[in-house]
């Protein structure tokens, strides 16, 4: 039967629909983490009698046919890019950007990902790196002896050194934009790496048209609503249960029909 196979694919396409919302919700407390969604699309269709075919000599036509479905499947799993609450930490390597954009980071392969959690800190040589040590481009070396650091909003790097009373600019910051974001490549650690979906990376300065501004000693926490992820999450688990039922009924069916004989 027909059935079998069309609900087993309902019950795969919202067993992966859990798997990207469980992702979400262990994720909630993650810096910078974008939420994601599964998209469905339904499977080919058994054409038994299609629309529009001539049913006499008189140029009468079948006016909807018999069209019948072979289930769904899972067409993509995009990335939702909204922003992110700022929450305060009082670390002054701290930054969120409040807006759109990324940090550009190099990886030690030489590589550059791009990343929307600013929970920066210095490196043995004084370099701003990311948690995992990977230096944050353009490179900021912070020099020995700074009392106080200060990052505006356009991504100016200042240091006030002890005994000196002026700042002294040791670096600037950039972001980067992506005509589609959501085909950036997640490769975990908060990175993410250019695709031919993403496009090439479009870099300038924070405060820019198009760019967002930095906000120091702030992070930008994951943009998942938890009730919206339960409530996707119990929606999910009725539809496979759903489409189990299905499954079930058409097995009560197919013994029923060899019993008979």
């Amino acid at each position: 039967m027909r059935s079998l196979s069309i609900a087993s694919t309902g019950m795969l396409a919202q067993q992966t629909n859990v798997d990207v919302i469980s992702n979400n919700i262990a994720n909630m407390n993650t810096t910078g983490f974008k939420r994601q969604r599964a998209e469905f699309q339904d499977l080919l269709y058994q054409q038994e009698s299609r629309p529009g075919a001539a049913t006499s000599s008189d140029g009468t036509k079948v006016p909807t046919g018999i069209q019948i479905g072979a289930g769904v499947k899972t067409g993509g799993v995009y990335r939702i890019t909204e922003q992110g609450a700022l929450t305060n930490t009082g670390n002054q390597y701290d930054m969120a950007i409040d807006g759109e954009g990324y940090f550009q980071v190099m990886l030690p392969s030489g590589d550059l990902a791009y990343t929307r959690a600013g929970s920066f800190q210095l490196s043995d040589q004084g370099e701003l790196v990311t948690t995992d040590g990977y230096r944050v481009q353009p490179d900021i070396t912070i020099p020995q002896g700074a009392v106080s650091v200060s990052v505006s909003k356009t991504g100016e790097v200042q240091v006030k050194l002890d005994g000196q009373v002026e700042m002294q600019t040791v670096g600037q910051l950039e972001l980067a934009t992506f005509i589609n974001q959501a085909g950036l490549e997640a490769v975990g650690d908060n990175l993410f790496k250019e695709t031919g979906a993403s496009g090439q990376p479009i870099v300038s300065t924070p405060g820019q048209p198009g760019y967002g501004t930095l906000s120091q000693g702030f992070i930008e926490a994951s943009n998942v609503n938890p009730v919206s992820e339960i409530t996707a999450l119990i929606t999910a688990q009725r539809a496979y249960e759903m489409n189990s039922r299905v499954l079930k009924t058409a097995d009560e069916m197919l013994q029923t029909s060899t019993q008979s004989v």
